[in-house]
């Protein structure tokens, strides 16, 4: 989608000739680091070049329109500034509405009402945070609408407080840092205690991130992600029985084998392992990257899989076969899930000769098994959420 195709869009929804301005917030991907960021550790992620495009203009009333070029089913969803309410009607319009919100609510001038045209090219439903995406699109729109001064943490904490507090999903701040301060070509060491981070080079060499889209709905994420956090705070509060610690994030591997037998059920015991051993992974994989040990981090991510798979259970049949399949195609260095699982995307690093073939026959597999088959995007690492002023 090019700059002078959503600009007729734009012109053709909205009834203007008024020229809109353009801007773009990244999807992301997690390298490695799951489900870690709730348990006080690392996460590793990185922005990618797919993500959403919103298209906007000021009005001179109080009025806000919103148009998906992905739900054109919907029309056109209004509402005013004056009531910014969740309202279950307005279905996706409400990621937008809750930004917008959520700034006005913490002092930033919103003197206008906007007309705003969104398109994005992430998968729906694949987990590779298309929520977020939208929220930080939003952000910077309002930035460049109204000329608002905020810093850029002060926006991703915005967009994590939409999640939490006016949609109602109990997530954590990685998919909203790393869309809001992704770097091309760089992966981020987020602290999710402390928000400190750093950035990594992801220098593949010869080669690419593919990512793969199970199309499997993520059915069972939400409720199955908050009964997880709840087992992981269980382990937790055991272990503070003789532990002076906040988060399973402050323990090493070695003081956990020490300590579990603490923790009084096999499964919280199981999960918290998985969130210990995660964390270790993830600042090792730094390490590995900075050194440009890629094939060591490839086999970080398998380690990655095989404790989601095992010890966290999120994974599934269909991401479960997607790894398998990977780790035994040549020119594969390393295959995970990333993201909250159930169904969604995983990731492999593969060698540009060997991409087609692994494509075709992990098509071919997959199908005969499950009788649908996979999506695949192979995404660039790139920067995060901004206006764009060239063309496109």
């Amino acid at each position: 989608m090019n700059r002078n195709e959503l600009s007729q869009t734009f012109s053709n929804i909205f009834q203007t000739d008024q020229n809109p301005r353009f801007f773009f917030a990244p999807g992301r991907i997690n390298l490695i680091g799951e489900h870690t960021d709730y348990n006080g550790g690392h996460v590793f992620p990185a922005a990618i070049s797919f993500g959403t495009y919103a298209v906007a203009r000021q009005r001179p009333d109080q009025k806000l329109r919103f148009y998906s070029m992905n739900f054109p089913e919907k029309g056109v969803i209004e509402c005013d500034l004056a009531d910014l309410s969740f309202n279950l009607d307005h279905d996706w319009a409400n990621f937008p509405k809750g930004m917008i919100h959520h700034f006005i609510k913490n002092g930033f001038s919103v003197s206008h009402g906007m007309d705003i045209l969104f398109y994005g090219n992430i998968p729906n439903g694949a987990g590779l945070s298309s929520s977020a995406s939208i929220e930080m699109a939003t952000g910077v729109v309002l930035e460049g609408l109204f000329n608002l001064e905020i810093d850029r943490l002060r926006m991703i904490q915005l967009g994590q407080n939409v999640e939490n507090q006016y949609i109602g999903v109990n997530s954590g701040i990685m998919d909203q840092f790393a869309i809001g301060k992704g770097k091309k070509d760089s992966a981020i060491l987020l602290d999710c205690q402390t928000l400190e981070y750093s950035y990594a080079p992801v220098e593949l060499n010869d080669h690419e991130i593919v990512i793969i889209n199970s199309n499997k709905q993520r059915t069972l994420a939400g409720s199955k992600y908050n009964e997880r956090r709840a087992q992981c705070e269980r382990a937790l509060s055991d272990l503070r029985s003789e532990l002076d610690v906040s988060s399973l994030g402050e323990l090493t591997g070695e003081q956990f084998e020490q300590h579990k037998h603490l923790i009084q059920d096999d499964t919280n015991r199981k999960r918290a392992k998985h969130a210990i051993y995660e964390n270790e992974r993830t600042l090792l994989a730094l390490k590995e990257l900075q050194q440009g040990n890629i094939e060591t981090f490839g086999e970080l991510m398998n380690q990655s899989h095989v404790s989601l798979r095992d010890d966290y259970e999120v994974t599934g049949d269909e991401l479960d076969a997607i790894a398998e399949t990977a780790w035994n195609h040549p020119g594969v260095i390393g295959a995970r899930m990333t993201g909250a699982g159930f169904g969604g995307c995983a990731i492999a690093i593969v060698h540009q000769a060997q991409i087609q073939g692994f494509k075709e026959n992990l098509t071919t597999s997959y199908t005969e098994r499950f009788g649908f088959s996979p999506s695949f995007y192979e995404a660039k690492i790139s920067d995060g959420a901004k206006e764009l002023v060239e063309e496109f």
